[in-house]
Order: structure tokens, then sequence, then C-alpha cells
């Protein structure tokens, strides 16, 4: 399970080093693919194998799960940290996400979430009021 917020920088080849709480997770490989609301998620290697074992029974006739397939699976890029826990993001995700050179990393309970530094500012400080509110919707029973 992925926790916590983390502040890594991008350096000028497109790197950022992995949280050190991350790294044992994601040594095996990881995939780099276009999220929702303009970040970019990251999966470990058999994370992402298995989302993509729940598309296969997905109708390839159905436009909706076409066109996230497609949005999804073009942008995908598979990355091995290096031996300081560096990944290189590819520069398309980089252009999608529009990341600068600080970057916020969020665990996301089954995956890690990369953000633009203002980017994830702006966005936490609009869902924040939201938060207290939307756990009964999201969580079934809580209080």
């Amino acid at each position: 399970m992925f926790l916590g917020t983390h502040t890594p920088r991008l350096d000028e080849k497109g790197r950022i080093f992995l949280p050190a709480k991350f790294r044992d997770a994601l040594q095996g490989g990881l995939v780099i693919t276009r999220g929702q609301d303009r970040c970019l998620f990251v999966w470990s290697k058999a994370g992402f194998e298995a989302l993509t074992a729940r598309f296969t029974h997905t109708p390839f006739t159905d436009k909706a799960s076409r066109d996230f397939i497609r949005v999804l699976f073009s942008g995908a890029s598979d990355e091995l940290p290096d031996k300081q826990g560096r990944i290189t993001i590819p520069a398309i995700l980089r252009t999608y996400a529009n990341l600068s050179r600080d970057v916020v990393v969020i665990g996301a309970m089954d995956r890690v979430e990369i953000w633009d530094s203002a980017a994830w500012e702006s966005y936490s400080a609009d869902k924040e009021d939201a938060f207290s509110s939307l756990s009964e919707a999201v969580i079934e029973g809580i209080a």
C-alpha cells in the first residue's frame, strides 16, 4: 500500500527519486501512465498486470471502454528504477501532467500519483472542504 505525500524534484533529464518507502514495492519495475486530473499514475509491474487483466473481458465494441483503454495504454511506459531509486518520466508524460521542477508524489492506496506541485496544491485546496462530506459516499457505513 502506498501512503503519504513527498516532494522530490524533477532533474534536467526528467528523473525523480522515488520516495524511499515506495522503492521496495517498485524495484521490480513499474508502469507510468496518464492519470485523471492531469497527474500521472504509477503502478508496480504486478499491479499494472492485474489492472490489465481486468480489461481483457471489456468488449471492444463499447466506445467508452475503447477510448479509456487507448488513452491509458498509449501513454504507458514501463520503467525500472536505477540503483539510486530514480525513474525517468518520459517527455510525453511530463508534458501531459505539466510537470516542472517541483513535483508532488503521493501514495494513493494501490498506486502512486505524480503531480505538478502547483496543480496538487490547487487540487488539494479545492477538495479539502468536500473531504468530510465525501466519506459516506465513498465508504458505505462510515460516519
